[in-house]
């Protein structure tokens, strides 16, 4: 296909696609589909080679949140039957995290819920960090708390943190219709306050929420406008007790399609395998690793992911490698324009143009589930949609 050669040399080239070619990545057909995974797979392997980057979720807090973002079990309102508990204390989020490091992660991913952080809360989140740190050579932390008021990024990474994720989640133009009580601009700003700190920014999106292509395209171009460092996609786990609770939209290989698009636009970017993967990429999975280059290992914050040993298996087994911490994530022309930019020495520049327009969780295993009956293709597998009741917040060992 021509639509695959040029946009295989534009990403080659770290050129950003123009919004008709993501569009037609987004509209290719299903006998079209293991040709838009190679070609993208080509990107992801130019940059990043066969590596694929381990992280491990500990939530911090759960429930009760008094934002209304329409997909998230946490929120305020939510009648879904998730843990709710209040701040662990470093000790209990250090063991929550050790679990994932034994299991290969190299980044662990603090998460807290909440319109955001006190200045009370970034000071637990310190004491987290330098009980993380302390017990684990090499680990990176990544705190999501929320919007940031002014300062509290520079002490967070003063405390340690590597990078600060907040997701953008869908376009500009669609973010009223999943919330009312923050908007897209909040999201921007906390994004730029932890750039602006010297903090590897990430952030990315979810998929599913009954938005067109037209959206897609929107928020992974805004992303890449914006230039995290990772790029998490996200597909809508439907959890019930939430307004989006009817909305599967997804088919395996509509996320393929939506994962291709995403390395095209950002190609030398950490594109990370996130929540839902299991639910709806399900026996497809192994084929997103030609184009995520990251990927969460066992539970999430709310849900239960498949067992960590699966996920490495799943690994090994499609010629991939666990990423050690010994290698750096990013290319090093990325890691050299994030040095310059957090000493003040001016911007990145990544995607060979102008700086304004480039972007860019070892313990116990999952319960075993009972065989489900076969499913009709393409129907949504809601059996596969479990509420977390281990790790974090619990006595029972985590999932790694």
């Amino acid at each position: 296909m021509d639509l695959l050669d040029t946009l295989v040399a534009k990403g080659l080239r770290r050129e950003l696609p123009t919004r008709e070619e993501a569009l037609a990545v987004l509209a290719t057909s299903d006998d079209e589909l293991l040709d838009v995974v190679a070609a993208a797979g080509r990107v992801r392997r130019q940059w990043f080679g066969r590596r694929v980057k381990l992280n491990y979720l500990v939530n911090l807090k759960s429930g009760l949140c008094p934002e209304d973002c329409s997909y998230c079990s946490q929120r305020l309102g939510s009648q879904a039957g998730i843990l709710k508990y209040t701040w662990l204390k470093p000790d209990q989020a250090a063991q929550a995290a050790a679990a994932g490091v034994a299991g290969g992660a190299k980044r662990v991913c603090l998460v807290a819920s909440g319109r955001g952080p006190t200045d009370r809360d970034i000071d637990r989140v310190a004491d987290t960090i330098a009980a993380i740190k302390g017990q684990n050579d090499g680990v990176e932390v990544c705190a999501c708390l929320g919007l940031l008021s002014d300062n509290q990024a520079e002490r967070l990474r003063a405390a340690g943190a590597d990078a600060y994720n907040h997701n953008l989640n869908t376009a500009g133009d669609k973010y009223a219709d999943i919330c009312t009580t923050h908007d897209f601009q909040d999201r921007v700003d906390t994004v730029q306050q932890a750039q602006a700190a010297g903090l590897s920014a990430c952030s990315g999106l979810i998929a599913g929420m009954g938005e067109s292509d037209a959206d897609l395209v929107d928020v992974v171009f805004s992303l890449r406008e914006l230039d995290p460092d990772s790029v998490p996609v996200n597909f809508l786990i439907p959890f019930e007790g939430t307004p989006l609770a009817k909305e599967w939209n997804l088919t395996p290989q509509r996320c393929l399609r939506i994962l291709a698009m995403v390395r095209f636009v950002c190609p030398d970017v950490e594109v990370r395998l996130a929540g839902g993967r299991e639910v709806h990429l399900r026996s497809l999975q192994p084929l997103a690793l030609h184009l995520a280059n990251s990927v969460f290992l066992g539970d999430y914050l709310t849900s239960e992911g498949q067992a960590g040993q699966a996920d490495l298996d799943m690994i090994a087994d499609a010629g991939f490698e666990v990423e050690g911490t010994d290698r750096t994530t990013l290319p090093q022309h990325r890691t050299d324009a994030a040095e310059a930019a957090a000493s003040g020495h001016g911007g990145c520049g990544p995607c060979g143009g102008e700086a304004s327009a480039c972007g860019s969780e070892a313990s116990a295993a999952a319960e075993p589930v009972a065989a489900a009956e076969p499913v009709t293709a393409g129907a949504a597998r809601t059996d596969l949609v479990q509420v977390r009741r281990r790790g974090a917040g619990t006595d029972l060992p985590p999932n790694a």
